[in-house]
């Protein structure tokens, strides 16, 4: 099995968490925070759709300078629910399309993640993948499970049963 695919079983169980997550996001909350600290509910739910895009980069670029990106920086505005899951769809296909056609060669070299002259990290790209991209998402998407308790919205069942719903494995 190469490293591609054994990344794509884990985002396509990733993909498919965040976004039955991102489904129950209401319209109406998107200002709605737990804490003055917290991110807004549209603008958490928004930077979980458009995080497949980083994703995407840590596979196609050579590395990243986060003070001088060349990347365009996503609009974290929260429009619909709807656009919201066409956002995370587009996304999320892009970049496994990008993972499906990397070589065990390209995954395993280093990619430089900086900001500015600061080292962030020189790690393989796979292990950036998994843990600059995954860890980021399935941190954002288990915040946003909170918000949705908060708002007495049921919890999707993601890694074991919730509170509001039994756990299907595969699903």
């Amino acid at each position: 099995m190469t490293t591609a695919e054994m990344l794509l079983q884990d985002f396509d169980s990733e993909m498919s968490n965040t976004r039955r997550t991102l489904e129950r996001v209401p319209e109406g909350k998107n200002d709605y925070a737990p804490h003055e600290k917290s991110m807004p509910m549209g603008k958490l739910a928004m930077h979980c759709a458009t995080l497949p895009l980083f994703g995407q980069y840590l596979i196609l670029d050579e590395g990243m300078d986060m003070a001088n990106s060349k990347r365009p920086h996503p609009d974290f505005t929260f429009k619909s629910r709807q656009d919201c899951l066409a956002q995370f769809d587009a996304n999320a296909a892009a970049c496994r399309a990008a993972i499906a056609s990397a070589s065990d060669e390209a995954l395993a070299a280093p990619w430089r993640f900086t900001f500015g002259e600061q080292l962030i990290s020189n790690a393989s790209r796979s292990l950036s993948f998994r843990s600059m991209f995954f860890n980021h998402l399935i941190h954002h998407t288990a915040q946003l499970g909170v918000y949705l308790r908060l708002n007495d919205i049921p919890v999707p069942a993601l890694y074991g049963p919730s509170a509001d719903e039994q756990w299907s494995p595969g699903k």
